[in-house]
Parts: C-alpha cells; structure tokens; sequence
C-alpha cells in the first residue's frame, strides 16, 4: 500500500527531547515500512526515518533559533506539497489536526485525520461538523467525549517500537515525566513524595508560556523539597534510565489527557504507574496490574503502599500485548483498507 503521512512541523519526527504527536508518527511510520509498505512522510527536514521524507521545512519549528516564524505558512505550504503528491499515494494520513479540511475536501474519502489533543474546545463542534466527509481516528475513547457525533471510525492506541525500552529492575524513587504545566499538576507529585518521604526525580519540559507558572509555583515547592530533583527534559536514552530505575510513575494530571504516551513508557520498562482517574488514564491503566488508578493525593499514598505487590515483567507482558508499534499500524492498516474498500 502506497501510504503518506503527514505529521506537524513543531518537533522533528521523532522529536529529540520531549513530544508526542511526532513521536508516534515516527513510531508508526517506521512499523508501516517494516511491515512492507510504501510510506512517504511530511515532516521537518531534520526528521529521522525508514520512510521516504519530504521535508515541510528544513528544521521544526520548536528547535529553529529564528525568533520570528510563522507556523501557519510552513504547514499551508506544506499540505500544498501533499496536494500535489495526491497521485501517489492510496491513503493520506493527516495527523495535523483539521487544518487540511478545507484544502483536500475534494477528496476526503482518500484521507484519514487522528486526533492527538484534547477536544473540549468551545469552536471544534462546529467545525467538525462542516466536514463529515473526513473519517477521524481517536486516540482513547474518553476522548471522543466533547465531540461524540463526529465522523469516527476507530479508536487506536498509541504504540512503541518494542526494542526502544527495555525491562529496569526499580528503585526507591518516584518519577514524573512529562511538561510543567498547571493541568499537569507536577504541584501534586511533590506533595506525595514529600508525605512520602521518597524521592521524585522531576524531568519536564518548560515550555515558554508556562515559565513564569514554573518560576513563581513549583520553583519554590522544589526549593522547599530537599528530596526533590529537576532533571530537565530527557532523551530515549536518559527515559530509560530514569523510567526503568522507578518505583513508580506519578501521573497526577488535572485534564481530560487524550492518551497519555509517558505511561505506556513506563509500562514498557515494567514501571508501574500511579494515574489520576482522568481522560483516557483508565483506559492505559489496568488497576491493580500495571498500576493503580486514584483521585487523590491520599489514594496515591495508599497506593504506593501497594506497589510492591505489582509484577515489573508483567507489566511488560502487557505492553508488549497492548502497546507495541506494530500492533497500533496493524490497526491502522485495517483502517486503511476498510477505506479502501469503500
């Protein structure tokens, strides 16, 4: 099959640090060729891949030190490529949001949009609804909430390549890994760890809209917290480390999280994840097995208390059964062909 997908111009695919959209684009792009496709991506130049690139800039846009940029510009100029490459390809697979709807409307039976973010946005619903002919994917059921009469043709998973981490044995720390945001409530895993008495080991990225949130809130909660570490963003090799060394993941979100890739990170190197009760974290999770699932921080005390009851090669075991690349392209292949055939 003749595949092309088309992923945002924020972060090189995969990104370097921290992302998510463009890091499973990566993962699915990579397990599509391996599994005999044709597959063509639209990304930044700087992206590292087994498919055929066509880059939609030369750097992302998130790494480029220019400080003037347009990211609408580069993706518009972008999808013109794309519309001009329409030929080649059997399946389009947008993962840029509805950005593309007005431009390949004419021919949206020969696309497929996944929607990475969160949809409780007070303009989507009539968007949406504008274009019914463009088949969406879901990236959890939980977040299809906010928009449930959309064009939905499945939900799938987020997967990763099953060499990329491997199996740690623990340790006497806590994580969190992710962004430093207020609906991330990193406020949250230091409270735990300090009633805890255990260490956290911080490692995020600070994006420039929340650095006064970072520098006036959880600065000072860091100060404060002699067992407490900033460790910065990470790459795969330092996640691994990191993630595979932990007693446990602390996942305190205060949002509708649409997936949730740093849990299925964690699970693949056996590290058990102690999640709020929000967005898709129930649907990632399996209560008792691969972590717990809690809506407060006293919960998540208790259930740190229970971790040493929960298997870290059983954990594995269902990521492995659950969340590997090649099962999240052999879903989308089954998309793909369903479209096809229509």
């Amino acid at each position: 099959m003749r595949i092309a997908q088309v992923a945002p111009l924020c972060e090189a695919v995969p990104p370097v640090m921290y992302g998510g959209t463009e890091r499973v684009v990566a993962y699915l792009s990579d397990a599509l060729v391996e599994l005999g496709h044709d597959v063509t991506l639209f990304a930044s130049g700087d992206s590292s891949t087994r498919a055929h690139l066509v880059p939609g800039r030369a750097k992302a846009l998130r790494l480029d030190p220019r400080p003037l940029k347009s990211d609408l510009a580069a993706h518009v100029a972008m999808l013109q490529d794309v519309r001009q490459r329409m030929d080649a390809f059997d399946i389009v697979h947008f993962h840029i949001d509805l950005l593309h709807f007005p431009i390949f409307e004419h021919c949206a039976q020969q696309t497929l949009t996944t929607l990475h973010g969160r949809l409780d946005i007070v303009d989507l619903p009539e968007a949406y609804r504008r274009w019914p002919a463009f088949k969406l994917v879901s990236i959890s059921n939980a977040q299809r909430a906010p928009l449930a009469d959309a064009s939905w043709i499945a939900t799938v998973p987020h997967g990763l390549p099953s060499d990329l981490l491997r199996l740690g044995g623990g340790g006497d720390y806590l994580v969190f890994l992710g962004r430093i945001s207020p609906e991330k409530r990193v406020d949250r895993a230091i409270r735990i760890a300090q009633r805890a008495g255990v260490r956290l080991r911080i490692a995020a990225k600070v994006d420039a809209a929340d650095k006064v949130y970072f520098h006036e809130e959880i600065e000072p909660l860091i100060e404060r917290s002699p067992h407490v570490e900033f460790v910065g963003e990470v790459d795969d090799a330092s996640k691994n480390d990191l993630l595979g060394g932990a007693a446990a993941l602390v996942f305190p979100i205060d949002w509708p999280e649409p997936f949730g890739l740093v849990m299925i990170e964690a699970m693949a190197c056996g590290t058990p994840v102690i999640g709020w009760d929000c967005g898709s974290v129930r649907e990632v999770v399996d209560d008792g097995i691969t972590g717990f699932v809690v809506t407060s921080e006293q919960d998540a005390l208790a259930a740190m208390g229970k971790i040493g009851t929960l298997h870290r090669p059983r954990i594995r075991e269902v990521f492995e059964q659950r969340f590997t690349a090649r099962t999240m392209a052999m879903r989308y292949l089954a998309i793909y062909e369903q479209l096809l055939a229509a």
